[in-house]
């Protein structure tokens, strides 16, 4: 380390300079701030100084440690919807399959939302039906409140789905089933 007064060089661990007894400092080359010989991090800016290595930083905030991402094998109390277009067979043999498709990727899309909006999670999609899923990865105290009330909102959501479409029997059941079982 050089001494900032006169320019003699002295060893790092030295704390007054050997030739005028000033005091040795360490300069930040990121903020320009004098620290103390033996400082591995800018007091001010919180650099690196001196060749010291910097401390591995923590992982992302919000990012799961791999021992949390999975869920916990063993009994939960979980709660299922299921919920189906009413008549569906009937109602899509006297309709062009296309339009179909598009009523039903509509429907799908607003059920998916609702679901995941009231906590849940989408278990799957069968034919005309969804199954949504709460309790299984996160469990919450009203699981099975919010389950009933996603199924209200479905019901709601098509039968406003099939007034935009001009379908006025468009209509959906919907049931939620509560109980213990293993995950």
């Amino acid at each position: 380390m050089n001494c900032s007064n006169c320019g003699t060089e002295n060893q790092a661990e030295r704390k007054f300079c050997r030739e005028c007894g000033t005091a040795l400092q360490v300069v930040c080359g990121a903020c320009g701030t004098a620290n103390d010989p033996g400082d591995k991090f800018c007091g001010n800016c919180g650099t690196t100084l001196g060749g010291a290595e910097a401390p591995a930083a923590p992982p992302p905030a919000g990012r799961p440690e791999p021992s949390e991402a999975a869920p916990v094998e063993g009994k939960r109390f979980v709660s299922v919807l299921f919920a189906d277009i009413v008549s569906y067979t009937t109602f899509s043999e006297s309709r062009d399959s296309e339009d179909i498709r598009d009523m039903l990727t509509v429907y799908f899309d607003r059920a998916r939302n609702i679901i995941e909006r009231f906590g849940g999670a989408v278990d799957k999609f069968i034919g005309d039906a969804v199954m949504g899923v709460w309790g299984a990865t996160v469990v919450r105290e009203d699981d099975a409140q919010r389950a009933v009330r996603a199924a209200l909102e479905l019901v709601e959501m098509v039968a406003a789905l099939g007034a935009e479409l001009g379908i006025p029997d468009l209509r959906l059941r919907a049931g939620v089933n509560s109980g213990s079982t293993s995950v």
